[in-house]
């Protein structure tokens, strides 16, 4: 169980292009439909908890998977299978680009790259907007949220903050008898 895990986040970071928001329709297929070592809504409650803790979402995410499906030893598999194959990408590419930087063929390559990484990142978030419940009558917070922050510039932290307190305060309204 234990190298599957490893062999399952090393593929998955093997063979995603675009980081860690193209990662997570793959780890989500892999973990919740293929393997079912987590549901949906765990992999959702992983997801939120991954976004709100500092570092790369997608190692965010192993770790807790790793976690829920073999503790400590699963996590640690899981983020090393995750950052490996990065790693070993960056050391090569490294080693390389200083001799191939300028050449036409790279610069050509890496522009027809970006069209996929958009696609790689919209398509599961529409998915995943769906499985949240996120509809025509509730799609206007996110929406305005990301007008906020990719037009008018807002700090992210001030809308989580804000949401925080609108959600404790609905919480509260509603234990009030």
């Amino acid at each position: 169980m234990l190298l599957k895990l490893f062999l399952t986040f090393f593929k998955i970071g093997a063979f995603t292009i675009g980081g860690a928001y193209a990662m997570i329709p793959l780890i989500r297929k892999e973990i919740c439909e293929k393997h079912h070592w987590i549901t949906d809504d765990d992999f959702m409650d992983g997801l939120a908890a991954a976004q709100s803790c500092p570092g790369p979402v997608a190692v965010n995410l192993s770790i807790y998977i790793g976690y829920h499906v073999r503790k400590g030893k699963g996590m640690a598999l899981a983020v090393l299978g995750t950052i490996l194959p990065s790693l070993i990408s960056i050391i090569l590419i490294a080693m390389l680009f200083t001799r191939f930087a300028d050449a036409a063929l790279v610069k050509k390559a890496f522009h027809a790259l970006r069209p996929a990484v958009v696609a790689l990142i919209a398509v599961p978030m529409v998915e995943m907007a769906k499985k949240a419940g996120i509809n025509f009558r509730n799609a206007w917070f996110p929406l305005i949220c990301a007008v906020l922050v990719g037009v008018f510039l807002l700090s992210p932290v001030y809308l989580i903050s804000l949401t925080i307190l609108v959600s404790l305060w609905q919480s509260v309204k509603v234990m009030k008898p």
